[in-house]
């Protein structure tokens, strides 16, 4: 209790018959900038995780067209063109569907392959090799890679330029505001991806109808409801719904329904008001019409095909095994597969059993290898079956990696700075060559590389799709895959995939006489080179087939009822032994990517291709039975809204700062029994069409005007090194409470006292960070700092005899002289770890750091952070830490400063502030010592062994089971010391404070992650068994 004078200067004297004080943070802002990663000492830099390497500046350049502002780099200027000519008549189309028109211009940034796509800073965070392309919806900015054909990436703009207008039309005003954001992100996926994908592909899609029709045989077709169970991916499912939906009651329901919803976001109720119908009843009439259109396509084909059998079966974890390539043997398969769960690696296995042999590739806690490529391609064996060779993106350039297969090592990596991308490799047979086909210039063509003179050429050279490169065995010819034959550049009639052969000296090209008017993909040798294996799509299901050279009769090789296809159209799905009968394929069945084989030499050879299907559209979606519809006919339009072929206005990109979002004023009003308090705040966020640069202000009110907190930071994200500044006030407010019975004013009383601690920061500083990969950084921050302290005391007491309030008063109290500083960080920073639902399951990761401060007082802190994560048997992971965070020089121990605190739940659970009582700290048997949790320098170790635990009660399906909660058992140990009271192990009397237990970590809906822990703290002799609950990820 402490002494004071009230206003009159009456003393009043308190004896305490109880007491209980305790640190608490009162008030902690946080002012993390999302998608921006402002940083700074006390503006934390990013403490863990991967990456977004800039490894390329580019040098963008904006052509102007009617409706677009394009945003591209001019080593791939054809390929824009192209791409404004396309958006334009996207725009045309759309603008139609929906009788609408967009507000403003719209942006449009072009990348010319996925690995620059990859880096951009128009999008923040870490984008994934499945990202096709992003609308974002601040600036309504449409990102996007160019695709391995113009009608990849005509798909690409439409889709994504579908979703501009879905946030145009639903946008009550400009989305920056954060109460105006656009009802079309209150809609289920399935609505808003499933839209995206019928008006860019139309009710006509081999590839979703095979979706449609697993699913149907399967008896498992979803009511619309659960569609928005992310199981059902959205793309597939919503497409075939809004394809019943036009197709029952015609495209203009489009334009109808995103009006009916574009105010309340109610889809349930647009679809009724519109369609007249409810959701149940929706939901039955789309599984009849599928029922009704995919159910006798059993009768005409194979369910499981006879002549095969299953040599690499998916389960529901492990849902992908893709891109098959057999040795010349056929004795050995590489394959890529999930069967790890977190990522895509290459796996060797033997052809006959399917038994695995080893993993060549790793990709979850190995980081070489960026991409694999999985889902455009795959490798190839060379002559010997000895070495393996395949196309992946390193250090975000495309790069040939050679395996030695029976040792699992690396022999030779070649990387290709001039290319994009490398799909589909294929060694010449006597080994001296690779030929593939490579994205330059966002453009997709046929390339040989010579492995002795390392000399590049490059076979063609023209706006064509040229993929699929296969060399044959008498190494006299390539066959590929070509859209050249029907593709008409000066309309922009985008042709279909037809089978080439090229002479590899000459570049000759001649046509192979295969199906009209379908796909026809994924070329394979046979032994003698007289014949060609292939992919088409001709009866609307993708099959096998074999082309003789010689005759030019076509056989037909399977008949399925799914089809034979990778995790995309024109995914690689098939391979063919060169010296043996065996034949190697992909099927999707049961929502999975399944591997076969046909051993059969007379098996492989095909049948007379099947006619049965002549009256029957497998690829048309139902209740559609034939291609028809507005949509239809705009998508075979070439020439509408296409404007004509000029060249376009371009300029330098020349950035400006804008207002990307306003966050929503925040007011929140407190009453406790020392009054009223108030406290608000709002941020504005600011950057340019590219997202190099990045400004944010941030202002946060409280009654106290000492209490608020202020910021404003900028980034500039250009290039490699990340740079940028922060100037910031924020306030860290401690308090602490006593309580006792006394006199006031010569009466008895029942006084209380709350306590304030104020550390305000004042900082400018200047920080930067390098990634040398995906994995690791160099992290470097200086600056200035001033830190005021501010102590105050808010006194309250009751009369005992009359129970009226004697007192209310607050007076400020000593507080120490202020701090002032330069500071500067440098931290190195690894992090491959594999972040699960609610902690790190897989890898490792770790932090080293040093901090230097010079000024009032010297001293510098020093950080070491490892933690190591295993997983000895699927699911249970064994997770590892050590810390160490220790404050060195004559001012480590500067009275001013907070000391460092041991018990907090994420170092050593159990001795937590809240958990002690005034009995544990003073009993006059076995006291605690309180003191021994503070210091100046700590040391914690944690092990943890966590698990999915309704995975392992077997309860739903996935890791997690039918919710994302872990099961943990822990152990924690530290010590925390002064220089005067050193830890045991430096000859003090320090001893480490232990605590083990269990406990359960959710996480609540991607909102935030609980943890409740049942810990029993091992040296406090009167503490038992109990509850805490914690906000944070596992370490």
């Amino acid at each position: 209790m402490v002494n004071k004078k009230d206003k009159n200067n009456s003393k009043r004297k308190s004896k305490i018959m109880t007491f209980r004080f305790c640190f608490r943070y009162l008030f902690f802002p946080v002012i993390l900038v999302l998608g921006i990663g402002i940083t700074g000492p006390s503006v934390n830099a990013q403490y863990f995780g991967r990456n977004k390497v800039q490894y390329e500046t580019f040098d963008f350049k904006v052509m102007t067209t009617e409706h677009f502002d394009i945003y591209f780099y001019p080593e791939k200027q054809e390929a824009a063109q192209q791409a404004a000519r396309m958006a334009e008549r996207w725009y045309a189309r759309l603008s139609r569907i929906f009788n609408h028109k967009l507000r403003g211009r719209q942006p449009l940034i072009l990348y010319a392959s996925s690995p620059d796509f990859q880096q951009t800073s128009a999008i923040p965070g870490i984008l994934g090799e499945g990202t096709g392309g992003v609308t974002e919806l601040f600036k309504r900015r449409i990102v996007l890679p160019l695709g391995a054909s113009l009608a990849e990436s005509d798909h690409v703009i439409g889709h994504e330029l579908v979703h501009a207008f879905q946030f145009d039309i639903t946008s009550q005003s400009h989305p920056r505001y954060a109460s105006a954001a656009p009802t079309v992100l209150r809609l289920p996926l399935w609505f808003i991806e499933g839209l995206a994908e019928y008006l860019s592909i139309g009710p006509v899609d081999p590839h979703t109808a095979m979706w449609m029709r697993d699913t149907t045989y399967r008896k498992k077709l979803p009511t619309v409801k659960k569609l928005v169970n992310p199981r059902f991916f959205p793309y597939r499912y919503g497409q075939s719904l809004w394809a019943y939906i036009t197709g029952r009651w015609g495209d203009d329901t489009v334009a109808s329904l995103m009006k009916a919803i574009s105010r309340t976001g109610d889809y349930e109720a647009g679809i009724k008001k519109i369609l007249g119908v409810s959701l149940e009843q929706l939901s039955n009439d789309w599984h009849n019409s599928m029922r009704k259109a995919y159910m006798p396509l059993t009768k005409l084909t194979q369910v499981f095909d006879e002549s095969s059998r299953v040599l690499i079966k998916g389960t529901k974890e492990n849902r992908l095994n893709v891109s098959p390539s057999l040795s010349p043997d056929g004795k050995q398969i590489v394959f890529l597969s999930t069967r790890d769960l977190f990522s895509i690696d290459m796996y060797l296995a033997n052809a006959k059993t399917g038994k695995i042999r080893r993993k060549l590739v790793r990709t979850a806690v190995d980081p070489h290898f960026e991409s694999l490529q999985f889902i455009k391609s795959s490798g190839c064996w060379d002559k010997e079956g000895k070495r393996f060779i395949f196309g992946a993106i390193s250090k975000g350039r495309p790069v040939l990696s050679m395996i030695n297969v029976k040792k699992g090592l690396t022999e030779k990596e070649v990387t290709f700075p001039e290319l994009g991308e490398i799909l589909n490799p294929t060694w010449s047979p006597d080994g001296r060559f690779v030929a593939f086909s490579a994205l330059e210039g966002g453009l997709t063509d046929i390339f040989i590389y010579d492995l002795e003179t390392e000399k590049l050429e490059k076979k063609t050279d023209d706006s064509f799709a040229d993929l699929y490169p296969a060399w044959s065995p008498d190494g006299k010819t390539i066959a590929f895959v070509t859209d050249r034959f029907s593709t008409d550049l000066s309309i922009l009639s985008l042709g279909n995939y037809e089978l080439a052969l090229m002479d590899p000296d000459t570049g000759e090209i001649q046509k192979v006489p295969c199906f009209r008017g379908v796909k026809n993909i994924n070329p394979q040798w046979s032994s003698d080179s007289q014949s060609l294996y292939f992919l088409s799509d001709r009866n609307g299901i993708t099959n096998i087939y074999r082309i003789d050279l010689k005759s030019k009769d076509i056989f037909q090789v399977t008949n399925l009822y799914t089809g034979v296809s990778g995790i995309m159209a024109l995914s690689p799905a098939l391979s063919v032994a060169q010296k043996s009968a065996r034949l190697a394929y992909c099927v999707f069945e049961d929502e999975k990517f399944n591997i076969y084989s046909i051993d059969s030499a007379e098996d492989i050879l095909g049948r007379e291709p099947t006619d049965q299907f002549l009256e029957v559209k497998p690829s048309v979606l139902p209740p559609r039975e034939k291609p028809e519809g507005e949509v239809l006919e705009l998508l075979q339009n070439p020439v509408f809204g296409l404007p004509e072929e000029t060249e376009y206005e371009t300029s330098d990109y020349k950035p400006k700062l804008k207002l990307d979002y306003i966050s929503q004023p925040q007011l929140a009003i407190g009453i406790d029994r020392f009054g009223t308090y108030a406290g608000g705040g709002i941020a504005f966020y600011f950057s340019d069409m590219l997202g190099y640069h990045n400004l944010v202000g941030m202002l946060q009110l409280n009654s106290w005007i000492q209490d608020s907190a202020a910021l404003v930071g900028y980034q500039n994200s250009k290039g490699r090194l990340n740079w940028g500044a922060v100037a910031q006030r924020i306030p860290y407010i401690t308090g602490g409470f006593s309580a006792g019975i006394g006199e006031v004013y010569g009466q008895p009383a029942y006084i209380e006292e709350e306590y304030i601690f104020r550390q305000i920061n004042y900082q400018l500083s200047g920080f930067s960070s390098y990634p040398f990969s995906q994995v690791s950084r160099f992290e470097f921050t200086a600056g200035y700092q001033l830190i005021d302290f501010d102590r105050e005391v808010f006194t309250r007491a009751i009369s005992l005899d009359h129970g009226y309030e004697l007192l209310r008063e607050r007076e400020k109290l000593d507080a120490p002289s202020s701090l002032n500083f330069g500071f500067a960080t440098a931290a190195l920073v690894y992090d491959s770890s594999f972040f699960g639902a609610t902690s790190p399951i897989l890898g490792r990761s770790y932090r080293f750091e040093v901090s230097p401060l010079k000024g009032t007082i010297d001293l510098y802190t020093v950080l070491a952070d490892y933690r190591r994560y295993f997983m000895p048997i699927r699911p249970f992971t064994l997770a590892f830490r050590f810390l160490h965070y220790g404050r060195y020089g004559k001012g480590a121990e500067d009275p001013r400063l907070f000391p460092l605190f041991l018990g907090y739940e994420s170092l050593v659970r159990g001795y937590n502030t809240g958990s002690f009582s005034v009995s544990e700290i003073v009993s006059a048997q076995d006291p605690f010592n309180f003191n021994q949790l503070f210091g100046s320098k700590l040391i914690v170790a944690n092990v943890e062994l966590r698990f999915p635990l309704f995975q392992v009660l077997g309860i739903g399906r996935g890791y997690y089971g039918i919710f994302p909660v872990d099961f943990i058992t822990f152990f924690d140990a530290g010590v925390a010391w002064i220089n005067n009271n050193k830890a045991w192990f430096l000859d003090g009397e320090r001893r480490l404070v232990r605590s083990t237990g269990i406990g359960l970590r959710a996480n609540l809906f991607g909102l935030f992650i609980l943890g409740v822990d049942y810990v029993y703290p091992l040296d406090r002799p009167k503490k038992d068994w109990y509850l805490q609950m914690t906000f944070t990820p596992g370490f």
